[in-house]
């Protein structure tokens, strides 16, 4: 039974860009059932971070002591380069108010829990990866709502005292809960390591469900120009992203995991925080990077990888021939 449900989550958690398209356009199509889902996405929201915590121990800090240099720049890259991205790319395209505030809310939010399996794929520093989306986790509740603050201050009222305690609500109470159930008690969580990414997934397809279907009738009208931004945005993310990682010296395989923890966002906490302080229109460029930035970094994890693995065939065959 045990195995039975394992190869299920396995199977719905490699398909999770299509189980996204397909909701979507579901929701999309016949918005009614979806709608009523919106009240309880910080709920889901948690569930998402209890999760996160459940996978996190304080050894995915350790880095933060052994390299602090590395953790140092993937934090400051990671809040520098997207809000200032997102806020650009708004002002460029001429994005009304609301879609120009929550493309800056999409770059203030941490990065999300997809960058740790990108970099794993591209064959990057998966453990860098996974210390700096704990670190930018953790940071939140004060970046996040500052950023956005000297960003967006001036496009939509933003209430910053309730923006931060519901980060610390959404987000780091589950996580620090996950994380503390994890030290108490390793062995239960260890048991169902392989089904809690499952109900992650299974919470971020209902939570982006339910915002398409919230904005159905403007997407319509401005599906165009919201593709354009987020795309953009995700884009200049991971370019800069490993660009500026290279810059400072970092070889390929960290550069790799920065360029990820840059460009991956944590859409569905700006989803819940759009919808509880902004318009929901606010929450449609968070809704279709969901479904971007898993196809972008899937593209660009199988370049790395393949690009790894055609630079170490010359090795094995100099090998063989030494043999």
């Amino acid at each position: 039974m045990r195995n039975v449900l394992e190869k299920t989550a396995d199977f719905i958690c490699r398909w999770m860009t299509l189980w996204v398209i397909l909701f979507s356009a579901l929701a999309f199509l016949n918005p009614e059932p979806f709608k009523p889902i919106g009240k309880y996405i910080s709920y889901l929201l948690g569930v998402i971070m209890l999760g996160m915590g459940l996978t996190m121990s304080l050894k995915d800090f350790r880095l933060v002591f052994t390299r602090p240099k590395d953790v140092f720049y993937g934090v400051v890259l990671r809040y520098l380069i997207m809000p200032v991205v997102g806020f650009l790319v708004a002002k460029a395209l001429g994005l009304p108010a609301a879609l120009a505030a929550g493309m800056v809310l999409l770059g203030s939010c941490p990065s999300g829990t997809g960058s740790n399996v990108m970099t794993y794929i591209a064959k990057g520093d998966t453990a860098l990866s996974v210390t700096v989306s704990s670190v930018n986790t953790v940071l939140a509740p004060l970046l996040t709502p500052t950023i956005f603050l000297l960003l967006a201050g001036a496009m939509i009222p933003i209430d910053t005292e309730a923006l931060l305690w519901d980060i610390v609500k959404m987000v780091l109470i589950p996580v620090t809960a996950g994380v503390l159930l994890h030290m108490a008690a390793p062995k239960q969580v260890e048991k169902i390591s392989k089904i809690v990414p499952v109900l992650s997934v299974v919470c971020i397809i209902t939570i982006l469900s339910s915002v398409v279907a919230l904005n159905a009738a403007k997407m319509a009208t401005m599906a165009l120009i919201l593709c354009v931004a987020v795309v953009l945005h995700n884009g200049l993310g991971l370019l800069l992203g490993y660009g500026s990682a290279r810059s400072l010296g970092m070889p390929e395989e960290k550069s790799r995991a920065v360029s990820f923890e840059i460009g991956m966002e944590n859409s569905g906490l700006t989803v819940a925080l759009a919808l509880a302080h902004l318009d929901p229109m606010a929450a449609l460029p968070a809704a279709i990077c969901s479904i971007w930035q898993f196809i972008s970094g899937s593209l660009l994890a199988g370049y790395w990888a393949h690009k790894s693995e055609q630079m170490e065939l010359p090795e094995e065959t100099e090998t063989a021939v030494a043999k």
